[in-house]
């Protein structure tokens, strides 16, 4: 275990806080649905459908969650209310365990994949380069040298915003005018980033999703230039998504799969809403790594998923 590969108490109390507003909202419920009530009946599991359903967890992995609930109260035969945190904690991290994603490491990335490429997709809002640029820190906080490519060529706030990013992370960042080609700045990005021997490139790109075969086409030629400079190449593509936006979140991720080989989630945005359910949710619906979650502003605020952390701190005393 290194030095970083372990859950700490800031983590756990950055995470206890960036949920409160949803813990606060699952609780209350929670609280309502068992009030005057000493064991687990099929009233109470309707009732408890509803609650994970409002809190964004979704319709599937819901009825997913209740059948498991249903099975341990007829195994059981009498469970007290009381003890319907502990089950939802215990069934929820099963059912995430069970669906065979891995965990992700903390913040490292295989010696085997140098520069390790890291494309970053995401409409516009959803805070995409303020996770590139958290993760330039987490990085280069783990000494490793990194670069950052500004292909979000469309907005100029964009490059700007990155190039703010580099400057308060220390990383360079290469750019080309408004209107370039985003494949060609992934090109410059990559070479320079070989030639000075970087472990680490993240590229943006553009957050635009009102046509989804250009945004298709768009990305297939970012990632083939990509492949010719560093074979394989990107290793990793990143969806962000907004976790306050809810079912919206959900309808991302569907439109960004189809149209690219999303291989890894980042939820941001956690700490400012009651719809964290929605972590868990995705989590199970997509069977795509979440690999991040933002709980706040600070550089610290992002952090890698763990399942079991996340759903105790959810549910938890």
């Amino acid at each position: 275990m290194g030095l970083f590969d372990f859950f700490s108490k800031e983590k756990k109390e950055t995470l206890d806080k960036g949920l409160s507003k949803t813990k606060e909202g699952v609780f209350s419920k929670l609280a309502r649905i068992v009030a005057g009530k000493s064991q687990v009946d099929d009233a109470i599991l309707d009732d408890l459908e509803e609650v994970l359903i409002t809190s964004d967890v979704g319709v599937e992995t819901t009825l997913r969650i209740i059948e498991r609930i249903e099975k341990r109260v007829a195994r059981d035969k009498y469970i007290n209310t009381n003890e319907l945190n502990r089950i939802l904690r215990e069934e929820i991290t099963a059912l995430l365990t069970e669906n065979g994603v891995e965990e992700s490491g903390e913040f490292t990335v295989p010696a085997d994949k140098k520069p390790y490429v890291i494309m970053v997709v995401g409409v516009n809002g959803v805070g995409k380069t303020t996770t590139i640029g958290k993760l330039a820190y987490q990085y280069k906080k783990r000494g490793y040298s990194v670069y950052l490519g500004a292909a979000d060529t469309f907005r100029a706030a964009a490059v700007e915003q990155l190039m703010i990013w580099g400057e308060r992370v220390g990383v360079p960042v290469v750019k080309q005018k408004m209107g370039a080609d985003p494949a060609s700045v992934a090109f410059d990005t990559l070479s320079s980033a070989k030639v000075n021997q970087a472990d680490v490139v993240i590229i943006d790109t553009a957050g635009r999703l009102h046509n989804k075969l250009n945004l298709m086409n768009e990305l297939t030629k970012i990632k083939k230039v990509m492949e010719k400079i560093v074979p394989g190449a990107p290793h990793e593509v990143l969806l962000v998504l907004d976790g306050s936006t809810g079912q919206n979140a959900f309808e991302q991720a569907k439109q960004f799969t189809a149209a690219t080989e999303v291989n890894e989630l980042a939820i941001t945005k956690l700490d400012g809403t009651a719809k964290g359910g929605v972590v868990i949710g995705i989590s199970d619906h997509f069977k795509i790594p979440v690999k991040y979650i933002g709980l706040g502003e600070g550089l610290e605020d992002l952090q890698v998923f763990r399942r079991k952390e996340f759903v105790d701190s959810l549910f938890g005393d």
